[in-house]
């Protein structure tokens, strides 16, 4: 699976955010389902996650990655479509 999640954490309402992305939206959506987020809040082409679905996504298979990289990997897929 290629899953991958940054290391962003940004402050929000008490928490601390990163972003996930995948590989593809079948991909995003199995791990979605398994780290209990709802399918609902998809932000265009990612999803803000907690520390702790962080480790679970983790936990999971998905690679943790810097803001860097995970910026790489969306544009390689914009440039794929």
């Amino acid at each position: 699976m290629s899953v991958y999640i940054d290391n962003s954490n940004i402050p929000f309402k008490g928490m601390i955010m990163c972003h996930m992305i995948a590989d593809t939206d079948e991909e995003l959506y199995e791990m979605v389902d398994k780290i209990g987020l709802q399918r609902r809040w998809r932000h265009n082409n990612h999803y803000d996650v907690c520390l702790s679905k962080k480790k679970l996504a983790i936990e999971y298979g998905a690679k943790e990655v810097s803001v860097r990289e995970i910026v790489r990997i969306l544009l390689n897929k914009r440039l794929r479509k």
